[in-house]
């Protein structure tokens, strides 16, 4: 099996901005910018999604984690659920079932943060 202990899942789910921009993207963003894991993952799940869409500061600060190389995913059912899935996609986020590739990333030994 791959050694993926230099891979991180960030699974945030929190309808919270603070929690969102002083802690979870913070930390996400400079994981993968200051090389902390070589792969970072930022899993859009739940209420943050609905969250996301509405929010301008951190449709921002997504598409800077974006820039440094920061991958982004949403699962589709929530994001049908909220009524975003257009507009999170048009922020370039792969939007997707997501059960299968978060189980995914916990098997294959990966790095996960939830938040």
């Amino acid at each position: 099996m791959e050694d993926n202990s230099n891979k991180l899942a960030v699974l945030w789910t929190s309808g919270d901005p603070e929690v969102a921009e002083k802690m979870g993207f913070m930390y996400t963003y400079n994981a993968k910018k200051q090389g902390w894991f070589d792969e970072v993952v930022l899993i859009v799940w739940g209420p943050s999604a609905k969250l996301l869409s509405e929010n301008k500061m951190l449709q921002d600060y997504v598409k800077e984690m974006q820039k440094v190389g920061v991958i982004v995913e949403a699962c589709t059912a929530c994001a049908q659920m909220y009524g975003v899935n257009d507009q999170l996609s048009e922020m370039g986020i792969d939007v997707k079932g997501m059960g299968g590739p978060l189980t995914n990333y916990l098997k294959e030994g990966w790095k996960t943060l939830s938040l």
